[in-house]
C-alpha cells in the first residue's frame, strides 16, 4: 500500500488547484464550481489540509477549516478522489484536522455531512446530538435547498 501524509498549507500549486476542480466536479454539492470562485475561496480559508499522491504529488484527497481560533473550525469539502477511497484517506484528513495544532485551543469544530456519513465523523466525538440548535441556511444555490440535494441525490439525475 503506497504511504500518503496529509499536509497543512495555505496555498496549493496551480496543477493542484487543475486537481481539485476535478474532484468538485465529481461531487453534487460542489460539481458547479467555477475556478475564479474556487481560488477565491482557497485564499480566504485558514487551513487546508492536502493529500497529495507521492510520486506525481496529484491532490487526491482535500479538507478546508474557516476558523476564529478561539471558538469554532468548520471544516468543509473533505473529499477524497473516487479512485483513492478505502485507503484510510478520509480518516487521515479528519485525524489531521482534529489534531492541527492550529486548532488545538479552538472550543468546538463542527461540519455539515449527509446522514451516511454520520457514523464515520463519529469516530472522532463529532456528534448529531446539538441540543436545540438546528442548521439555517440562506442561499442563492438551489443544490443547497432542493430536497433531492439534501438525500444527496443527483440533481441531474432526476
Amino acid at each position: 500500500m503506497t504511504h500518503f501524509e496529509c499536509q497543512v498549507r495555505d496555498t496549493l500549486l496551480p496543477s493542484q488547484v487543475d486537481d481539485l476542480m476535478r474532484l468538485y466536479a465529481e461531487q453534487w454539492w460542489t460539481r458547479n464550481r467555477t475556478r475564479a470562485d474556487v481560488e477565491r475561496m482557497l485564499d480566504a480559508s485558514d487551513l487546508l489540509f492536502v493529500v497529495t499522491e507521492p510520486q506525481t504529488q496529484t491532490l487526491v484527497g482535500f479538507a478546508r477549516v474557516l476558523t476564529d481560533h478561539a471558538y469554532v473550525a468548520v471544516l468543509l469539502d473533505t473529499i477524497v478522489a473516487a479512485e483513492y477511497r478505502g485507503r484510510g484517506l478520509g480518516r487521515l484528513l479528519v485525524e489531521s484536522v482534529c489534531s492541527a495544532p492550529e486548532l488545538r485551543d479552538v472550543e468546538r469544530i463542527e461540519l455539515t455531512c449527509q446522514p451516511e456519513l454520520i457514523a464515520f465523523y463519529a469516530k472522532w466525538d463529532f456528534s448529531d446530538n446539538v441540543g436545540r440548535s438546528r442548521l439555517m441556511r440562506r442561499s442563492a444555490n438551489p443544490v443547497f435547498s432542493d430536497a433531492a440535494a439534501q438525500q444527496g441525490v443527483r440533481a441531474d439525475a432526476q
